[in-house]
């Protein structure tokens, strides 16, 4: 990715690729609020726009389709700049033993969900679940494509997806501190497979970074 405007174009880090991706958070965030709070409001695409920044639009008379573009395009940029021929970052992705280990946890845990159906009304084990996925999804990005082209891009992906599977872990052991939501033998497994997840991502990061300094130097992060 190139730098700012008159800058030499350089590599993003994974510290310029998380800024990015925290931007298209709130972006997306921002908008699903205003949609929220203006729903049944007849301006409500004029006024979404406004708030938005989209300057483009407030000349414009057919603002449903417009708007709704406009946050397909938001909500998927990070998705579309990750993925540039999605047959085989699918195939690469669905191969790596990493994401096959978190798919497999997000299955266990659908499972144990089955079993127990008081589960699905436990904040705890509703945040485990949830978070799992995203884990999932964020390893999918990070390994979806040629992604040593962008290495401070997948690295970015894979915090957040320790970020997610440290979240579910702690809601794992919140969920065993309730009595009979979760028997012994069961969260050993939820534990182990948890932690197989973790120390991949963990141990992942720490061969890109190693990477990203054999190709650009120890001093080479952009903070």
């Amino acid at each position: 990715m190139a730098g700012n405007w008159g800058e030499p174009e350089r590599m993003w880090d994974e510290y310029d690729w998380e800024r990015f991706l925290q931007q298209q958070d709130g972006k997306t965030e921002k908008y699903m609020q205003l949609l929220e709070t203006y729903l049944d409001d007849p301006r409500r695409d004029e006024i979404i726009a406004r708030e938005m920044g989209w300057t483009q639009l407030l000349d414009e008379k057919d603002w449903s389709a417009e708007v709704d573009a406009l946050l397909d395009e938001s909500a998927t940029e990070e998705e579309e700049s990750n993925v540039e021929n999605s047959a085989a970052s699918e195939e690469t992705f669905q191969e790596h033993d990493l994401y096959r280990a978190a798919f497999d946890l997000t299955l266990w845990i659908d499972q144990l969900f089955d079993q127990n159906a008081t589960l699905q009304n436990e904040p705890a084990a509703v945040k485990l679940a949830t978070h799992a996925a995203l884990a999932s999804a964020k390893l999918a990005a990070a390994l979806s494509g040629d992604h040593l082209d962008e290495i401070g891009m997948t690295i970015a992906y894979l915090k957040r997806a320790l970020k997610a599977i440290t979240t579910s872990m702690n809601a794992a052991a919140q969920l065993r501190k309730t009595p009979g939501l979760i028997s012994r033998s069961e969260y050993l497994v939820l534990q182990q497979r948890l932690f197989e997840v973790r120390d991949g991502i963990v141990t992942l990061m720490g061969e890109y970074r190693a990477e990203w300094r054999r190709r650009f130097g120890p001093d080479s992060f952009q903070r």
